[in-house]
């Protein structure tokens, strides 16, 4: 487990224009806004300061009424890095923090354990980035262009290096597959130089902002953990976090 690390900053980008699911970090679930759970699940991690990053007053006053804190970010940002990268230079100018976990907004029955996995593997020096992945176990998954898969190198049964991100169904043959959990820990220079890269053109063939960091030669190390959290992006997933946290 990953101590409270005053290096550690876990920020959390959220905006109400979600295209499937209109003003989702509000959405009621269980008596309280979804970024709440998710700010909550982000505190029980323990690893360090949380702050949810956003453009929308509503979203940072639904933090402020439970006592966490938002940073009010521009509404330009053309995603989630970028915003977390600017709310990173207002919370942190003096840069105290050294590492940064980015956790999406949408994750509002996350098993705080999975974001311990994540920043610890910045505790590599060779590691610029990191992230998660679960064994896919539903074949429907496999060929599935929305399910992200990671391709990687063995370290340990429970670590890879990634080698690539894609959405066809990657490696072929035989072994396991893996799908893409979209939480990413950065150094900070790390982080710093990812946003100033221009887009790469397998970024921009994939759709997936995780290649342009492999383009430039960057370190991805991915931890393997034993489920993939729910993402509540449509009305669907939304029921389906209503009825599992409804019975906590």
């Amino acid at each position: 487990m990953v101590e409270a690390n005053s290096t550690n900053l876990i920020l959390i980008p959220a905006r109400m224009q979600a295209t499937r699911l209109p003003g989702k970090p509000l959405k009621n679930i269980a008596g309280e806004p979804m970024i709440v759970h998710v700010w909550r699940r982000a505190c029980e991690a323990n690893c360090g300061p949380v702050v949810v990053a956003t453009d929308d007053e509503a979203i940072a006053g639904a933090i402020a009424k439970v006592g966490g804190e938002a940073i009010m970010t521009r509404a330009d940002h053309p995603s989630g890095s970028d915003r977390i990268c600017e709310a990173l230079e207002k919370y942190d100018p003096d840069e105290k923090f050294n590492t940064i976990i980015n956790l999406q907004g949408d994750l509002p029955v996350l098993d705080p354990e999975i974001v311990r996995q994540c920043a610890a593997l910045l505790s590599d020096d060779e590691v610029d980035i990191s992230t998660l992945v679960a064994e896919i176990t539903d074949e429907n998954e496999k060929t599935n262009p929305n399910v992200v898969k990671m391709v990687g190198a063995k370290i340990s049964e429970t670590r890879q290096k990634a080698l690539y991100f894609t959405r066809a169904t990657a490696p072929y043959g035989d072994g396991p597959l893996y799908h893409h959990i979209g939480i990413y820990g950065y150094k900070r220079q790390s982080l710093e130089r990812f946003i100033s890269l221009p887009p790469s053109p397998l970024e921009m063939r994939e759709k997936l902002e995780q290649l342009r960091a492999l383009e430039a030669g960057m370190r991805i190390d991915v931890a393997i953990v034993e489920t993939h959290p729910l993402g509540v992006d449509t009305p669907e997933d939304l029921e389906k976090a209503r009825a599992i946290l409804e019975k906590v």
